[in-house]
Order: C-alpha cells, then structure tokens, then sequence
C-alpha cells in the first residue's frame, strides 16, 4: 500500500534527509565506478540552481528527489532515492510525479535524467519507463558508454 506523503521542499539541514543523501551516495558508490558516479552531495544540491524535495510520512522520511535547471526548457532529475524501509511502495513514483509536476510548473518542455544500466539501477529504469521516460542520447557533461543511460521526457 503506498503511504500518504507529503512531499515538500527541503533545505536539506535536517539529520534523516542527510543520512538518506549519504546512503544514496554510498550505494552510487558501491554500484559504479567512481567516474560514473554523478550523484550530489547535499552541498551541491543547495545550490540556487537546483530544487531539492523530501518525502515524508508523517514523521518518517520515505525519500527524496531533485530537479536541477539545466534551461528555460529543460530540467534534471537528481537524488531520487525511496529510504530502504519505503522501497518498493510507490515512493519513487511519488517524487517523479511531484518533480514532473514542479517540471511543468517551470514551464520546461522537457526533463532528463541519468542512470546507470547494470542490475541494481534496473527499478530506475523501469519507473522511468513507466511514466513515458524513453532512452536518448548524452545531455549536459554526460558522454555515451556501456555504464550509463540517459533517459528524456517531453513535457
């Protein structure tokens, strides 16, 4: 059953949105080479070109997620990530949802993301697939290798 969350921006100064960050970016590291590691530390994602959200239900954080400016057209997907306790529930549904929704709200006519395309990203993958996300070709400082995929919405 997918919980009932309220799904608000974070200025990412709060314990559990810091000790989510650090696991989303151990498991990055765990699951990547290092140079394809491209997720952001918490002082990246409080930067003014990037809009950082959390997750919670009720008083229990259930994930995250971003959305960085790249233009007036185009946004970034960053740190989308459900809490081990949270995955497999909607959660990440939730978040993507909500960035689309701020996504439009910006006026962009489309949002991209990066991933990786071993094994352990393959859920990304699907929830991505699964909201009209489809495969397309290296934006921003990316570049095309058998690691990464890069995946675009139009809008």
């Amino acid at each position: 059953m997918t919980p009932t969350l309220a799904i608000v921006p974070d200025d990412l100064t709060g314990e559990p949105v810091l000790a989510l960050l650090q696991l989303h970016l151990n498991e990055m590291h765990r699951w990547s080479p290092a140079c394809k590691v491209h997720a952001m530390p918490a002082e990246r994602l409080r930067q003014p070109d990037v809009l950082f959200f959390s997750a919670w239900d009720g008083d229990t954080l259930a994930g995250c997620g971003a959305i960085k400016h790249l233009d007036d057209t185009h946004g970034e997907l960053k740190s989308m990530r459900a809490a081990p306790q949270y995955r497999g529930k909607g959660v990440g549904k939730a978040i993507l949802l909500r960035l689309l929704e701020e996504a439009r709200a910006r006026g962009y006519s489309r949002v991209s993301l990066e991933t990786g395309r071993p094994e352990p990203f393959r859920a990304a993958q699907n929830l991505y697939l699964s909201h009209g996300f489809v495969e397309c070709p290296p934006f921003g400082d990316y570049v095309s290798d058998e690691f990464s995929i890069c995946m675009t919405k139009v809008l």
